[in-house]
C-alpha cells in the first residue's frame, strides 16, 4: 500500500534527531499495524475451539454493548471509541472460552472513562449494563439491589479492569483515525503542508 506522508510544520527535511531516532514526519499506512494478518486469523478462541462467526458475533455485540452503554452514561464518543477498541485488543489476546464477555465490556467502560478523562463510577456502570440486560431480555426495569451479588459483580469488573490492563502492559493509549481522516485529503490534494489540529 502506498504510504501517505506529511512534514511537521516548521521542522527541517531532514527531521530531528531525538536520542538514536530521527523523526519528520508522519506515515500514514497500513504496514505498521498493531497486529499481523496472521495473529488476526488465528486467534485464542479459535485456538480453543469457537467457530469464526461465533466469534466476530461476539466481537460485535460486546462493541454494540459498549456503545450503547456510553450512551447512557453520557461518554462522549472517543471514550466509547477507545473502550471498544481496548475490547477488541483484549480478546486478540485472550479467548472468549476463558472471560465473561460482559464483564471484560464493563471494565472496558469503566477504564476508557478513566482514560479519557470522564470518569463515571463503577456503580454507574453496573447498574448501566444490568439496565441494558434487562432491555434484551425484555424484563421490567428494575434497580441493581446492592446485596452480596453486587458487592460480587463490582470485584469482578474491577477483576476484569486489572486483567485488561496486565494483558495489554499497561498500554492503553489509543491513537483514533477520525483524528487524523480529515487531514488525509489535504495530503492528497494540496501543495502547501497541511497542519492538522
Amino acid at each position: 500500500m502506498a504510504a501517505v506522508e506529511a512534514r511537521l510544520p516548521g521542522v527541517p527535511a531532514d527531521g530531528i534527531l531525538i536520542g538514536d531516532k530521527k523523526y519528520s514526519g508522519v506515515t500514514l499506512t497500513l504496514d505498521n499495524c498493531l497486529l499481523s494478518p496472521e495473529r488476526l486469523e488465528r486467534t485464542p478462541s479459535s485456538d480453543h475451539g469457537l467457530a469464526p462467526d461465533t466469534e466476530e458475533q461476539l466481537r460485535r455485540e460486546g462493541c454494540e454493548r459498549i456503545q450503547a452503554a456510553g450512551i447512557l452514561l453520557r461518554l462522549p464518543q472517543v471514550a466509547m471509541a477507545t473502550g471498544q477498541i481496548l475490547f477488541q485488543r483484549f480478546f486478540y489476546c485472550k479467548s472468549f472460552i476463558k472471560h465473561c464477555v460482559e464483564s471484560v465490556a464493563m471494565a472496558c467502560v469503566h477504564l476508557a472513562s478513566k482514560i479519557e478523562e470522564e470518569p463515571r463510577r463503577i456503580r454507574d456502570v453496573l447498574n448501566v449494563f444490568h439496565r441494558l440486560r434487562q432491555i434484551q431480555e425484555g424484563r421490567p426495569q428494575s434497580p441493581l439491589s446492592l446485596d452480596a451479588g453486587y458487592i460480587a459483580l463490582k470485584s469482578q469488573v474491577i477483576k476484569a479492569e486489572r486483567r485488561v490492563l496486565k494483558e495489554l502492559g499497561f498500554c492503553v493509549h489509543v491513537k483514533h483515525p477520525h483524528k487524523v481522516t480529515p487531514c488525509t485529503p489535504q495530503l492528497c490534494t494540496s501543495p502547501v503542508q497541511p497542519t492538522c489540529t
